[in-house]
């Protein structure tokens, strides 16, 4: 029997490289004779820059940079040879021509440097939270000489359009008396008048894996979708997506882009970074689930597992919407492969699971936190129950 593990993070509690480590070691200590092959997913969030980087081959660089409400975290680069890419992935990044063949991709972590699990729930507020450190990990892939970077912007705690990531990068925020506004948060923007100077051209080309569809703005925009879950108080969507809207025209305009841009699908992405970077840093978006499993060569890696294992901290509808355990999971089904999904909480009708094997393993009335501290044993111990 082979065995495909690939699970995703268990939000502000279990790592991808954790949860597969934690079902491996229950299903060895059931079935030592079978075949495990582990495989921690990532959806552009915690985890990308470790993921895709060891699975090239590549080596990581710790930076020290800004996190999200000020102070120093200490987040990873990492760098990959050109090389090394599978042939799909180099087709899906499409660099420039020219580019040479020996050179390195640098692959960011959003998470990492202006991720909400860097901050406790009492410090989340979209109003407050920068971007600046992404843009320092950015500014710090070009200086070490990387020929592109990636980005993955999952698990940001912010909603400043990018606007601290290219204030890093060299972009100027500037009041009516021409003073810098030097942390460029959305409780600054009124401040803020016009804009100076560009993203320094000595950025290469950069790429931004992201599922996400929304707009930058409107219902189903930034600040109406994401930004509650990242702090925002009941009530102020209103006013957070009008200051969205100013902040997006005038960057358009001083970067010479039609204010239409905000309407493209996935500008929404991270609190609106994805639109920042499309306008101001020449950025492309790339389908991010996809890009994944192309990178982690997942299609043979299911077409030889006799039984697939996923999951993730909460399987709900959301996990089918193309990305993930939700749709590993769908594709393992097409392929004809047993596949249960093991998680936190699963909240899915049983007429949208077909023939999924759904497992949650939290206790009933477990309280969440509780729930959290304890994912890896129960996770362990759910499969050990299950096979």
């Amino acid at each position: 029997m082979r065995v495909l593990i690939a699970f995703d993070k268990f939000k502000d509690s279990l790592t991808a490289a954790a949860a597969c480590s934690a079902a491996a070691r229950a299903l060895r200590s059931r079935h030592p004779e079978w075949t495990l092959d582990v495989c921690p997913l990532t959806d552009g969030g915690d985890g990308f820059a470790h993921i895709l980087t060891a699975a090239a081959g590549g080596r990581l660089q710790p930076i020290q940079v800004a996190g999200p409400r000020g102070g120093m975290v200490s987040a990873p680069v990492g760098m990959v040879a050109l090389k090394q890419l599978p042939p799909t992935v180099s087709a899906m990044l499409a660099l420039p021509a020219g580019l040479p063949a020996a050179g390195s991709l640098a692959v960011v972590e959003m998470a990492a440097a202006s991720g909400l699990a860097l901050l406790p729930p009492e410090m989340r507020d979209p109003w407050q939270t920068s971007s600046y450190g992404t843009g320092q990990l950015v500014r710090a892939a070009a200086e070490m000489g990387a020929t592109a970077i990636l980005i993955g912007v999952g698990g940001s705690a912010t909603n400043d359009l990018g606007l601290g990531a290219l204030g890093a990068l060299g972009l100027e925020f500037l009041t009516a008396e021409g003073r810098s506004v030097r942390t460029p948060v959305p409780a600054r923007w009124p401040e803020i008048a016009r804009l100076g100077e560009e993203v320094f051209r000595s950025i290469p080309p950069i790429r931004i894996a992201c599922d996400v569809a929304n707009p930058l703005l409107g219902p189903k925009g930034a600040a109406a979708v994401f930004a509650p879950q990242k702090g925002l108080q009941p009530g102020q969507g209103g006013r957070l997506d009008s200051e969205s809207a100013r902040m997006a025209a005038m960057l358009c305009e001083h970067c010479g882009k039609p204010p239409s841009l905000a309407d493209a699908p996935g500008a929404g992405a991270a609190g609106g970074f994805a639109f920042g970077f499309l306008a101001a840093a020449r950025a492309r978006l790339l389908p991010g689930y996809a890009l994944v499993a192309a990178w982690l060569d997942l299609e043979s890696r299911l077409a030889a597992a006799d039984l697939v294992l996923t999951g993730e901290g909460r399987f709900d509808g959301s996990s089918l919407g193309g990305k993930g355990p939700g749709a590993l999971a769908a594709r393992a089904l097409e392929l004809g492969k047993p596949t249960h999904v093991f998680a936190g909480q699963v909240a899915l009708p049983k007429e949208r699971a077909g023939v999924l094997a759904l497992h949650a393993i939290s206790p009933p009335g477990e309280p969440l936190e509780e729930a959290k501290r304890n994912a890896a044993a129960h996770l362990t111990a759910a499969v050990q129950e299950v096979f």
